[in-house]
């Protein structure tokens, strides 16, 4: 069933719901303005959510890498709080489903009604057309309802009737359940599972903000004070942004090793897929453009590692009554494969810098024309080569 009673949802409109002060245009935004206006949905998020900056700021990573977020705790401890604050952050369209065993595929993907008066099938759309949206407790409904999502989480598009209907960009999935009471739920299926780029186990607060949470919420949710901080457009060239954020060779070949060792651990039965390998790089080049980095460190992926791989992976019963868990395995493969030299620190391609760059790093030499010069280890770019030597024109010096 739909939250708030309503029988069917209406379709979303292409106009904001409000005239933002600052219109993005299309294309790349700007690296201080990236800067600033993610800094700026974080901080009222946090407003919200206390003493869980963390999970605020994974929410943002998936979203700003183009991915889908499972939200996954014991009740009570603000998992549809977190989903509604970042779209309530946003304004583009929202919707939220209340799954329920009862729930139908068409309740999501919507249905072609016969209109009588023109003689004609009409398409009505579910909840599923909407830039963001809330999939309350979905281990609620059965594995046909939530297979009604793949095609959707994947391909960003919708079939019914023979007709395939595009969905509104950006399009994100955040979906909630309770992994304690397994009464009347139907566990998501690995597929299912691997369309989300990271999970999010909230924990419980520590007692500083719970102490926060009983000032701030004794007379009304935070909530309701909260009001659209960045527009779709803006959103779009934020992802863009994201999108042009530098991996290097040695990176890429770090992650492809972490994949492979997920495949040939013998405490796992089931690894890392090449979608898990894809999201994990996407999610470290928004972790770093939100670090103020062009590029991706090796220490962004391992940050990444758990929350993107870990729901993914199964566990063989006999590690498993070791002990043995997807969050354990992922942090013991983090410990045995080796971690690939520091690529160049200087701003990437990209332009990111200054406070975002790690400690020590060295900025080098700048030419006339504003430029970093060509240093050694580099390859004339600002980027490492691809064998991790120099490059051509260090080397022929």
């Amino acid at each position: 069933m739909l939250a708030d009673g309503a029988s069917q949802p209406e379709a979303p409109s292409h106009e904001p719901r409000s005239a933002l002060s600052v219109a993005a245009a299309d294309g790349p935004m700007a690296p201080e303005a990236f800067t600033a206006l993610t800094q700026r949905i974080m901080a009222v998020m946090n407003t919200v959510i206390d003493g869980k900056e963390e999970s605020v700021r994974l929410a943002l990573t998936v979203l700003l890498a183009g991915g889908h977020l499972l939200l996954e705790d014991v009740p009570g401890v603000g998992k549809t709080l977190l989903a509604k604050t970042l779209a309530r952050t946003l304004d583009c369209s929202v919707n939220r489903i209340q799954f329920t065993p009862d729930l139908l595929p068409s309740d999501i993907t919507g249905v072609s009604i016969f209109n009588q008066s023109s003689q004609t099938f009409e398409f009505r759309p579910g909840a599923i057309f909407a830039n963001i949206v809330i999939g309350d407790e979905i281990n609620r409904a059965s594995a046909k309802t939530q297979s009604a999502l793949l095609e959707s989480m994947a391909e960003h598009q919708v079939s019914v009737d023979g007709t395939t209907y595009t969905l509104h960009e950006p399009f994100m999935v955040v979906a909630t359940q309770n992994p304690i009471e397994m009464a009347g739920t139907y566990p998501l299926p690995e597929a299912q599972r691997d369309r989300f780029m990271a999970r999010i186990s909230m924990g419980y607060p520590d007692p500083e903000a719970e102490l926060a949470m009983l000032e701030s919420h004794q007379s009304a949710s935070p909530l309701d004070a909260v009001s659209p901080v960045a527009s779709v457009a803006q959103v779009k060239a934020m992802i863009a942004t994201v999108s042009g954020i530098h991996v290097a060779p040695a990176v890429r070949s770090y992650i492809v090793a972490l994949g492979q060792a997920t495949r040939t651990s013998p405490e796992l039965r089931l690894g890392a897929s090449p979608r898990a390998l894809l999201q994990l790089m996407r999610a470290g080049k928004a972790a770093a453009a939100l670090s103020g980095r062009g590029f991706v460190l090796p220490d962004d992926i391992r940050a990444l590692a758990e929350p993107v791989l870990a729901h993914r992976l199964l566990v063989e019963r006999s590690a498993a009554s070791r002990g043995a868990t997807p969050a354990s395995v992922v942090a013991d493969i983090l410990d045995a494969v080796a971690v690939p030299g520091q690529p160049d620190r200087r701003p990437g391609a990209f332009g990111f810098g200054g406070r975002g760059q790690a400690t020590g790093a060295a900025a080098g030499p700048v030419g006339s024309n504003g430029v970093p010069a060509a240093a050694p280890g580099s390859n004339g770019s600002g980027r490492p080569g691809r064998d991790g030597r120099p490059g051509k024109e260090a080397r022929s010096n």
